[in-house]
């Protein structure tokens, strides 16, 4: 039995760094680059964001929502060259690249998977870390096996044994696109060497998936034993082939991943490698409201949540560094006070996918690890100071003692 689709869609997120020395640079050229366009966002257009993130949230990832209109157009007459400068003093900019037309695509030599490229999207937060968001729709008439194998095949486009694993080609039906091989070229061309994510020991060869299915209520059991349901939910959240065998009794998958499960037509997978949502058209919700909100409010929400943890991992190196030790004190206790102690939502079930998310990224003992990294140095930078104290306090009682025998010699 095959579990048919009735819509879908998968974001496909690339972490990259750029050194935060060229960051500003880097901004000029996005916007200079007329393919590019900055996103503004705004409280009335854009109020499920602005109801959804509290406030401290808000003035960093959509800080144009305090401008208003007469504002925003000031703000768009800035020079070029000048807006990148300021630009940088903000906490996060965003960019979508633009798509005149649709690009199509084939996965599969024979029975094909068509597919639509819709967005591509550009998060750069001002320390360096940004993200690249990449949308696929694939065509009507699919099951979730293939939605499966899709995103299992096209989550490893970047890598360099693409070629050499097997896998059947992906072969892009436009003009703009010709092969997989001119979409890697357009992502190294934006996110460049990526040397600086390779420090991290960040994955460059592959992108995570966030993905959204809604299943046909016809295809989908209400009985929650459903073992075909569970175990194509369990590769969908995994990234796993359609073909990948999992049995009931297999615990080691199922301890990859976290569940919740909002209705029994709703029900959220995150793991390591990625975030799904599974649902059923048996609530028009499902398809219209649910779809978006998952796409907008969580998905900025697990964007920020990827940030903290590269974050973290980008201070406990610099940590190990001599020339960056200073900064990179500084930067933890920002991050501390501005970032880690803040709630993001009072959302019920994005509070309960923070906690999740939190918890399969090991943000916690990430954070432990990095604290007691920066106790350590502040112990002991504490230490040096005082024998360093100590050393000037005993020298200058050294002076005082020669300076009261020779006043003594001198009186004699």
């Amino acid at each position: 039995m095959e579990l048919k689709t009735k819509y879908q869609y998968t974001y496909f997120i690339y972490p990259y760094i750029i050194n935060k020395k060229e960051y500003n640079q880097y901004l000029q050229k996005l916007v200079i680059d007329s393919r590019f366009k900055m996103k503004t966002f705004d409280k009335e257009k854009d109020e499920d964001l602005y109801s959804y993130f509290l406030p401290k949230i808000r003035e960093t990832l959509f800080w144009t929502m305090n401008f208003d209109k007469y504002r925003l157009s000031k703000f768009d007459e800035i020079d070029k060259n000048m807006k990148s400068t300021v630009l940088s003093k903000y906490p996060c900019t965003m960019f979508e690249y633009n798509l005149p037309n649709d690009i199509q695509g084939k996965a599969g030599k024979k029975d094909g998977i068509f597919f639509n490229i819709t967005n591509i999207d550009l998060i750069c937060f001002n320390t360096g870390i940004c993200f690249l968001l990449m949308k696929t729709i694939l065509e009507e008439g699919n099951t979730l096996s293939d939605v499966c194998n899709f995103n299992y095949k096209f989550r490893d486009i970047k890598s360099d044994a693409y070629d050499f694993r097997g896998y059947e080609n992906i072969k892009i039906q436009t003009d703009r696109f010709n092969n997989i091989k001119e979409i890697t070229t357009l992502i190294k061309e934006i996110t460049g060497n990526n040397k600086e994510a390779i420090k991290l020991n960040l994955d460059t060869d592959r992108f995570i998936t966030y993905s959204y299915a809604c299943i046909g209520q016809e295809d989908w059991n209400e009985n929650t034993n459903n073992e075909l349901l569970k175990k194509e939910f369990y590769k969908f959240a995994n990234v796993e082939s359609a073909d990948y065998i999992i049995d009931s009794g297999n615990s080691e998958i199922k301890n990859k991943m976290s569940i919740i499960e909002k209705s029994k037509n709703e029900i959220y997978g995150c793991s390591n490698v990625g975030t799904i949502l599974l649902t059923s058209d048996v609530n028009s919700e499902n398809y219209t409201k649910v779809p978006h909100k998952f796409e907008r409010q969580y998905l900025y929400q697990y964007i920020f949540n990827l940030y903290k943890k590269i974050y973290l991992k980008k201070i406990n190196y610099d940590l190990r560094k001599v020339d960056k030790l200073k900064t990179a004190k500084q930067e933890f206790i920002y991050f501390t006070q501005d970032i880690w102690i803040e709630e993001i939502t009072n959302d019920n079930i994005g509070t309960l996918l923070d906690k999740e998310w939190k918890k399969i990224l090991k943000l916690q003992e990430l954070y432990i690890q990095v604290k007691n990294k920066y106790d350590l140095l502040y112990k002991n930078s504490n230490i040096e100071e005082t024998a360093q104290t100590n050393k000037v306090i005993v020298i200058i009682l050294i002076l005082l003692l020669l300076m009261n025998i020779i006043s003594i010699f001198k009186l004699f």
